[in-house]
């Protein structure tokens, strides 16, 4: 299936239950909101024209800054990507979270297996919730970490570091003493470089 003809029965099956379709760059992006999220992923799933039976990447993003100006619109989204072996295609599919201060969507665990740890990957660094999730907890922080830091608004050097300490003989944890500094990169050119 081209992905045009793609995009044409995913709008057929999905109908209403997508906010948007969108058929870019020979990709197919299905957008949905919260409520439709489960009901899109289980149809894309099992539906005989589509048969994506394989969730082979899931990721949250931040859009705050998007394209280094002020976003208008949702702050959060998760990402999936699914793949249909049997009709070798892919499709991307897009969820927007709903409250900015408490990212939530539900959990696609129960329809792809594999959405297990990309869910809490996204849980430990973007702070998203998946509602009904079997084991919801941090994945690749640390247990006493604060924020989650691949928010756009986490400070580069983080709020606490750690150390171990040889007169206490454990891990302590104290605030940041790394000073900020700017980074500008040095260009070097030959001097032939342009003309």
């Amino acid at each position: 299936m081209h992905s045009k003809q793609l995009y044409e029965t995913v709008q057929t099956v999905l109908g209403a239950k997508a906010t948007k379709v969108v058929h870019a760059l020979d990709e197919v992006t299905v957008e949905c909101t919260p409520e439709h999220y489960l009901d899109v992923m289980t149809t894309l799933r099992d539906h005989e024209s589509l048969y994506f039976e394989s969730l082979v990447d899931l990721c949250g993003v931040d859009y705050s800054t998007y394209k280094n100006e002020d976003w208008q619109g949702k702050r959060f989204a998760v990402v999936s990507q699914l793949v249909s072996v049997k009709n070798n295609q892919r499709i991307r599919v897009r969820v927007w979270a709903d409250d900015d201060n408490l990212p939530l969507v539900e959990s696609v665990v129960n329809i792809y297996n594999s959405a297990d740890w990309y869910e809490r990957e996204a849980f430990d660094l973007y702070g998203i919730i998946f509602n009904n999730h079997p084991d919801l907890r941090r994945i690749l922080t640390d247990y006493g970490f604060v924020g989650y830091p691949f928010r756009k608004d986490f400070p580069i050097s983080g709020y606490v570091e750690m150390r171990y300490d040889e007169t206490e003989k454990r891990v302590v944890y104290q605030p940041v003493t790394i000073e900020p500094r700017e980074i500008t990169p040095r260009i070097v050119r030959e001097e032939t470089y342009g003309g």
